[in-house]
């Protein structure tokens, strides 16, 4: 059995390559979610993808990721700049916690340059579009390996 990841999105992320194509591209998160399933075996990783809309459940998903999870990859959507709730629950979380996003928040709106997810996190992926998911992945395989 390997190491196990959960991928979890925040609000609006199921909408990706639906909306704001300029910024998030056409890719689907289903396609996103399929395509990191595939590369997390080649890594030898075992993977559950979660995303909701609603900040309790994230938290709920990062509480329950303590009992199995090696690591969480997480794109809180504009959880990120407002939700300490969220941070502080990956506080309680031990293992791996690397951040992404798909744009590259730095060059958007002035509120997005401050992430709360980034005080806990390992590491910080912006910019790469939904390959930031795939770099996350490696770097997340080379971090519990």
């Amino acid at each position: 059995m390997g190491k196990r990841i959960l991928i979890l999105n925040g609000p609006n992320l199921n909408l990706v390559g639906e909306r704001q194509k300029d910024l998030y591209g056409e890719v689907s998160l289903a396609d996103v979610n399929n395509h990191c399933g595939k590369l997390a075996e080649e890594f030898g990783l075992e993977v559950r993808f979660e995303q909701s809309n609603h900040e309790g459940a994230l938290i709920d998903y990062i509480h329950e990721a303590r009992t199995y999870a090696h690591g969480i990859i997480i794109n809180a959507g504009a959880y990120s700049h407002t939700s300490i709730a969220t941070m502080d629950a990956l506080e309680s979380f031990v293992g791996v916690v690397l951040e992404v996003h798909i744009s590259n928040v730095f060059k958007r709106q002035d509120f997005r340059r401050q992430s709360y997810m980034s005080l806990r996190a390992d590491g910080v992926i912006a910019g790469f579009g939904v390959e930031g998911y795939e770099l996350a992945l490696r770097r997340m395989s080379s971090l519990l390996t």
